[in-house]
């Protein structure tokens, strides 16, 4: 049986470039090379080598994050070089990067959120103003951009606007949302037409962490990820079908990954990731393995989603030609 070509993108210019090398390292070392003969590509600095080789790549794993990456201008290359690909196409792509964008549309399908501002580069910014409508703390953050960097949980208007110079440095556009506090959850999703929703995870940051912040994302022994949540099972449910929903309305496609928070009997939906991390040891991964799938069958998995519906198309020349 001959193997399949598939081109691994990792690294890239974003501020989660690390971070994407990493992932990049575990999922080369998990792919089952008896399957796959595996080339490697740094978009940093190999486009144009990923575009020559283009004929011959089978299908793209993308294991990039934040913008040039997961925000859909990668995905819109890869179909200019008609290479399938695991995850979402250039509209979910880049919905799901856009907070305030993924706000509508979760609004729009039903979806609880937590109460929200918006402030652009340039407008006037009054702390009071917005402590009176969303209370105290708040949740700051860029608009675009994912782990949680230029995100800061403000408890005093003193900080208020040093919150914002740093979220600024990331965005143009912030959103300023209402502190929910509860147990931070994650329902991740894989599929294309027919959706799986896995088992719940309950993220525990240590005491030393506010929140799920960059540190405690990638710091070893940081965070305690337990696989499935402690949570009721009608909340499990509940949570799982939220999952499900974020992704239909993002317009996400073979996998996703949605951050929540429970709050009492109330779960609130942050954010959907259309490329999660994918250590093994990573969120989904770990969901994923508690219902019986392994690392290796995952990215099995996510290759096969990708390449359906997405196969090589007859050659356009010929098709231009009449041929």
């Amino acid at each position: 049986m001959k193997k399949i070509t598939v081109a691994l993108l990792s690294g890239g210019i974003s501020s989660e470039r690390e971070v994407s090398k990493k992932s990049g390292d575990q999922v080369f070392d998990a792919l089952d090379k008896t399957k796959y003969d595996v080339i490697r590509y740094d978009p940093r600095s190999d486009l144009l080598r990923l575009v020559s080789d283009s004929a011959n790549i089978d299908v793209a794993l993308i294991i990039l994050h934040g913008q040039y990456g997961e925000d859909g201008t990668v995905q819109g290359l890869l179909d200019l070089l008609d290479i399938p690909y695991q995850g979402s196409g250039v509209l979910g792509s880049a919905v799901a990067m856009n907070k305030l964008a993924s706000k509508l549309l979760f609004e729009k399908s039903g979806l609880p959120v937590p109460p929200y501002m918006v402030i652009k580069r340039g407008d006037p910014v009054d702390p009071e103003t917005c402590e009176r409508r969303l209370g105290m703390p708040l949740v700051i953050k860029p608009v675009s951009g994912g782990s949680s960097i230029g995100v800061s949980i403000v408890k005093t208007g003193e900080s208020f606007m040093e919150a914002v110079k740093t979220a600024f440095s990331y965005d143009d556009t912030l959103l300023i949302e209402a502190f929910i506090k509860g147990v931070e959850i994650t329902g991740a999703v894989i599929g294309n037409d027919k959706l799986e929703a896995l088992p719940i995870v309950e993220i525990i940051p240590d005491k030393n962490y506010e929140f799920f912040d960059y540190t405690a994302k990638y710091t070893a022994g940081a965070t305690r990820e337990i696989c499935p949540a402690r949570i009721d099972e009608s909340l499990e449910i509940k949570a799982r079908e939220f999952a499900k929903t974020a992704h239909k309305a993002l317009f996400c496609r073979g996998y996703s990954r949605t951050d929540m928070i429970l709050a009492g009997k109330d779960i609130y939906l942050l954010e959907t990731n259309t490329i999660p991390g994918m250590t093994a040891t990573s969120l989904l991964p770990r969901a994923a393995k508690t219902a019986g799938i392994s690392f290796g069958g995952l990215l099995d998995t996510l290759i096969e989603l990708g390449m359906d519906g997405r196969g090589k198309k007859p050659d356009k020349k010929k098709a231009l030609a009449g041929e």
